[in-house]
């Protein structure tokens, strides 16, 4: 149940999107009201549950169109960019989405007179990445800094949740093949984190409760290998299913023709990106700039895997053994 509104408003670009929705979930409770700002509003109608009548009001905007932007953050009280890309999609492009998107909402965001936003990016973000998404989420962080200083800048690691794009595809993938890939041998590490406890550390930022011109890095409670998540997806979905091995060299040429794929499953620049560790840094632990430092306990994936993985199992939801072993 939401609180009674606070008379404040927040704009959330993306919030049709996986952190997105949840974000809008965790401000309606607080009472504020939230602009869903998002290119398809007409698909989103299920944001409007997510408060009382009226507090939740989506509205078209899309980054690549700076009039658009302008619009959503006119009268807002404060701001959030949710928006990113895991692979471009024809004008959808990393640069535009996020290089230019991040500067184009940072400065209307100045022109409507707010002193800073709250931007989400990613561990990993680098100007001098080999990656193309690594490097366009650390040239959207240094614009939204650029233009205004007392930003807030969340990087999470690899997000888990009902809607994610990483459990699911391989739980997805593993009903219908006898094995699963290990990119590079399985070796690199995440810190998986549940977009519940992300939307709180964004919520907590447009609270004001953080450190303004800062930079979080949004981690769970454990460091887990690329190995160690396919293993414990098995045991939720319980199948048993080879882990093979695949050399990165293999794994970018394969990603090569994947990525010309509708929807591809794999591309040259995810496989890139798998070749870096992807963790909170020991500086920012330090700092307190972690959910741990703001007062987040995170919860663990075999808390929440089973309440979403379960549909992968061979009966789904109605599995044989589920009241035995659960």
């Amino acid at each position: 149940m939401s609180k009674a509104f606070n008379g404040k408003l927040v704009t959330v670009f993306g919030a049709s999107g996986f952190i997105g929705r949840h974000l809008v979930q965790a401000l309606a409770k607080r009472g504020y009201r939230v602009r869903a700002a998002m290119r398809r509003p007409d698909l989103a109608e299920y944001l409007l549950t997510m408060g009382l009548p009226g507090q939740v009001m989506p509205m078209q905007a899309n980054l690549r169109y700076r009039w658009s932007v302008d619009r959503a953050v006119q009268g807002a009280d404060a701001v959030v960019n949710c928006v990113g890309l895991l692979a471009p999609s024809g004008k959808q492009s990393f640069d535009a989405v996020q290089a230019f998107g991040p500067r184009a909402i940072a400065e209307a965001a100045r022109s409507a007179g707010l002193s800073g936003i709250t931007h989400v990016s990613a561990i990993g973000a680098d100007p001098k990445s080999a990656s193309d998404y690594a490097r366009s989420k650390a040239q959207g962080e240094a614009a939204v800094m650029e233009t205004l200083p007392d930003s807030i800048i969340m990087r999470p690691s690899i997000v888990f949740g009902p809607e994610d794009d990483f459990f699911n595809k391989f739980a997805n993938m593993a009903r219908f093949t006898p094995a699963l890939p290990l990119i590079g041998g399985g070796e690199t590490k995440f810190q998986p984190v549940y977009v519940c406890d992300v939307a709180e550390a964004i919520a907590r930022a447009v609270d004001g409760e953080l450190k303004s011109g800062e930079t979080y890095e949004l981690g769970g409670s454990e460091v887990m290998s690329f190995r160690d998540c396919m293993e414990i997806l098995l045991d939720v979905t319980r199948r048993k299913r080879l882990l093979l091995p695949i050399p990165f060299d293999v794994a970018s040429l394969m990603g090569k023709v994947m990525q010309l794929l509708p929807n591809a499953p794999m591309t040259a620049d995810q496989v890139t990106l798998l070749r870096s560790d992807n963790v909170v840094s020991q500086e920012k632990s330090d700092q307190g700039l972690t959910l741990a430092g703001i007062g987040v306990q995170p919860k663990t994936l075999a808390a929440i895997l089973p309440t979403y993985l379960e549909r992968y199992r061979e009966r789904g939801q109605f599995d044989a053994h589920r009241l035995t072993a659960d």
